[in-house]
C-alpha cells in the first residue's frame, strides 16, 4: 500500500468520528453542532493533505526527522509558536486570569521569557553541533552511548509527562466544548498525530503546527478586537471596566473570603488587577517561574525543532519570530482573560469547568451574540476547532520527540553503533512513532478522570532538572564530561519526580474529606437560611430567586458528597502519605540546582579523554556552525 493510500484511507474514520452521532452534549447547543462539525472537518481536511503532501516527500532520515533541514527561519518560527502554544496556553491561562486576574497572567509572563533563555544559550549551538535528537547534542563529545541512552530516557520521561495531560486535557475539553465522549476524543487526536508523524515525519508536523499557530494568532485576534473594542481600544478604559464590573467584585470576595467585608466594591475590584489571589505562596512562585523558564530550553520537542533550519541565522531569526509571535499571543490573553471575566462572569465559566477552561470559548460565543445566535455559536466553533488543532499539534511535536529518542538514539545509536541503513533508519522512526502514538491513547484512556493537571509542571520540571543542566554545561564548561552527564540528568529527574510525588499535588483522602465536609456543612447551613427565606417570600420573583439558591446548593452539597464517596476507604496518597512532606507545589527550586551540582561533582570525579579531546571541535562547531550540514546529511 502506497503512503497515498495510506495518509487517504484515514479520512473514512476522521468523518466517522466527528459525525453528530457521536455528540451527546456539550457548550453549543444541538441545534448548532452541524457548524462546529464543518468546521472541524474543514481543519481535518487540510492537515490531511498536508500529510499527504509531506508523505511523498519524507523518504531519508534527514527529512523524517529534520524536514530535511530546508525550513526557514519565519516557518521555523510560526511552527515552534505552534508546538509551543498548548492548550493550557490558549484555554488554560484565559481561564486563570478570567477567575484570578493578575496572577493568571503570570504564567504567560513566564512562559515568554523563556524564550530569551533559548534564544541567548541553546537554539544556535544545538542546530550547530546536533542532528536531530538531544541525545545527539551531548553525544558529541561524551560517550555516545552512555550520553544517547540517558538522553532518551530523559526525553521519554518528559514526553510521556506532558503527552499523558496532554490527552488527557484534550479529551476533556472536546468533550465539554461539543459533546463527542471521551474515549472517542482521545482516539481522533490519537489517530490524527499517528497520521503526521508516521506518514509526514517533521515536515508533516511542521506545516500542521504553522496552520495551528495561524489559526490561533487568528482566533484571539478576533476575539480582543470584538472584546476590546468597545472601549475603544484604551487600556485605561478596559481596566477601570474590570474594577467596576459587579461579577468581578462578587468573585474577588470570593477568593478574599472574610477580608471583603472591610473593603469597598472598587477596592474589591481594584484586587482583581493585583497578585496574591492565586498564587499565595512567593517561595512556590519562585520555583514555578525557575521551572518555566529554564524547562522550556530542556523540553526536547522544542529543542528538536532547531534541527530544521539550514543555518544559524536562520535558528537564531526563527526564535526571533517565536518570541514576537508568543509574546504577542501571551498580550492577548489579559484581554481575553478579564473581557470573559467582565462579559461571561466567572460564576458561568466555572459552571462549566471549575478550571476556568471555557472561559476563551463562553467569550467568542458571547462577541458573536450569545448562546442562541448562529454568529455566535459559529465564532465558539471556530475557538473549538482552534482547541483540536492545538491539541493535536502539540502532541504530534512530543509523539516525534518521543519516537526519535527510541529509534534514532537507542535502537541506530545504542544497539546498531550507528551502522543501520538509511531505510533502516526511516523504519524504525516509524514503527517507534506508531507505536508511540498507540501507548499515548491507551495511556489517556485508560487516564480518563484522574487528575493529570501536575504532569505539565512535573514534565517541566524535569526537562529544567536533566535536560538543561546537561546541554548548557556540555556546550559551555570544558570539564564537563560523561559522568557529570549521566549522574546530573537521573539524579535531576529522579529528584523532580520524587519531589511532586510527595508535594500538595497529589491527592491526600483525609485533607480531602475534611474540605469537603466543610463545603457540606456550609452548604447545610445554607439551605436552612434559604428554606425560611422561601417560607417568607412574598412574590414569586423572590421565591424563584430563593429556589435557584437551593438548587445551588444542594448542587455544590452532593459534589462534595460524591468526592468524598469517591475517595472509597482510602486513606493515604498513591505513594502512601497522609500529607505532603514537600510543600512547594513545583520542585523546580530544589531539584533544577540539584541537577547543575550532580553534573559538575560527576564531571570532576570521572576522568573523560574524549570530552576533552573534543571540546576545541565543539567550541568552534557551536559558535561557527562548520561542518554542521555534513553532520546532517550524513
Amino acid at each position: 500500500m502506497t503512503q497515498k493510500t495510506k495518509a487517504l484511507g484515514l479520512l473514512p474514520f476522521l468523518a466517522l468520528a466527528a459525525s453528530p452521532a457521536f455528540a451527546a452534549s456539550g457548550a453549543v447547543d444541538d441545534k448548532f453542532k452541524w457548524m462546529t462539525f464543518m468546521v472541524f472537518g474543514a481543519i481535518i481536511a487540510v492537515t490531511a493533505y498536508i500529510t499527504y503532501w509531506a508523505a511523498k516527500q519524507t523518504h531519508t532520515t534527514a527529512e523524517f526527522y529534520a524536514a530535511g533541514r530546508t525550513v526557514t527561519g519565519v516557518q521555523n518560527g510560526w511552527a515552534i509558536a505552534g508546538d509551543y502554544l498548548s492548550a493550557a496556553s490558549f484555554l488554560g491561562i484565559a481561564g486563570l486570569i478570567s477567575l484570578y486576574g493578575y496572577d493568571g497572567f503570570m504564567y504567560s509572563v513566564g512562559w515568554l521569557v523563556a524564550y530569551i533563555t533559548v534564544l541567548l544559550v541553546i537554539a544556535e549551538p544545538c542546530r550547530n553541533i546536533g542532528k536531530y535528537t538531544l541525545g545527539d547534542v551531548l553525544a558529541f563529545r561524551n560517550q555516545p552511548k552512555a550520553a544517547k541512552t540517558v538522553a532518551a530516557l530523559s526525553t521519554i520521561t518528559v514526553s510521556t509527562f506532558y503527552l499523558t495531560a496532554q490527552m488527557v486535557g484534550g479529551g476533556v475539553l472536546i468533550k465539554t466544548l461539543i459533546g463527542i465522549e471521551y474515549e472517542v476524543s482521545v482516539m481522533v487526536v490519537g489517530v490524527l498525530m499517528i497520521s503526521y508523524v508516521v506518514f509526514g515525519g517533521m515536515k508533516a508536523t511542521t506545516w500542521v503546527q504553522i496552520v495551528k499557530a495561524v489559526l490561533l494568532v487568528t482566533a484571539s485576534i478576533l476575539l480582543v478586537l470584538f472584546t476590546w473594542g468597545k472601549y475603544g481600544f484604551s487600556l485605561p478604559g478596559f481596566l477601570q471596566a474590570v474594577v467596576d464590573n459587579p461579577g468581578v467584585q462578587k468573585q474577588v470576595a470570593k477568593l478574599v473570603g472574610d477580608a471583603a467585608s472591610t473593603m469597598s466594591p472598587q477596592e474589591l475590584g481594584q484586587r482583581f488587577l493585583e497578585p496574591g489571589l492565586f498564587l499565595k505562596n512567593p517561595i512556590d512562585q519562585i520555583s514555578l517561574g525557575m521551572a518555566l523558564v529554564l524547562g522550556t530550553a530542556g523540553m526536547p520537542h522544542i529543542l528538536m525543532r532547531f534541527f530544521t533550519v539550514p543555518t544559524a541565522q536562520a535558528a537564531r531569526k526563527s526564535v526571533i519570530w517565536a518570541m514576537a509571535i508568543i509574546g504577542g499571543f501571551y498580550v492577548l490573553t489579559l484581554f481575553l482573560g478579564m473581557g470573559s471575566a467582565i462579559n461571561v462572569g466567572s460564576d458561568k465559566i466555572a459552571s462549566i469547568d471549575k478550571g476556568g477552561n471555557m472561559a476563551g470559548p463562553l467569550l467568542a460565543q458571547f462577541v458573536g451574540g450569545g448562546a442562541d445566535s448562529y454568529l455566535g455559536n459559529l465564532f465558539l466553533a471556530f475557538v473549538a476547532a482552534v482547541a483540536f488543532a492545538t491539541i493535536v499539534a502539540v502532541v504530534a511535536g512530543l509523539v516525534l520527540a518521543a519516537a526519535s529518542a527510541m529509534a534514532h538514539d537507542i535502537y541506530v545509536g545504542v544497539i546498531r553503533g550507528e551502522h543501520a541503513s538509511p531505510r533502516e533508519q526511516v523504519m524504525a522512526a516509524r514503527i517507534a512513532s506508531l507505536v508511540v502514538g498507540v501507548m499515548a491513547v491507551i495511556v489517556g484512556i485508560a487516564a480518563k478522570g484522574q487528575n493529570v493537571a501536575h504532569l505539565v509542571a512535573l514534565a517541566f520540571a524535569v526537562a529544567a532538572s536533566s535536560n538543561l543542566p546537561a546541554v548548557f554545561l556540555t556546550l559551555y564548561w570544558k570539564r564537563c564530561n560523561t559522568g557529570g552527564i549521566v549522574l546530573g540528568m537521573i539524579v535531576g529527574a529522579a529528584s523532580a519526580i520524587a519531589l511532586v510525588m510527595v508535594s500538595p499535588n497529589m491527592t491526600y483522602p483525609l485533607q480531602v474529606k475534611a474540605a469537603q465536609e466543610k463545603v457540606i456543612k456550609a452548604q447545610d447551613d445554607k439551605l436552612v437560611k434559604l428554606n425560611a427565606d422561601l417560607v417568607a417570600a412574598a412574590d414569586p420573583t423572590a421565591q424563584q430567586k430563593v429556589k435557584d439558591g437551593i438548587a445551588a446548593a444542594e448542587k455544590a452539597k452532593k459534589g462534595a458528597q460524591d468526592a468524598i464517596t469517591n475517595l472509597g476507604g482510602a486513606t493515604t496518597s498513591m505513594v502512601g502519605l497522609e500529607k505532603p512532606l514537600f510543600e512547594l507545589k513545583n520542585p523546580g527550586l530544589i531539584s533544577i540546582p540539584l541537577g547543575f551540582l550532580c553534573v559538575i561533582i560527576g564531571s570532576l570525579l570521572y576522568r573523560d579523554r574524549r570530552a576533552l579531546e573534543m571540546w576545541d571541535e565543539l567550541y568552534v562547531r557551536q559558535n561557527t556552525g562548520i561542518h554542521a550540514e555534513a553532520a546532517s546529511a550524513h
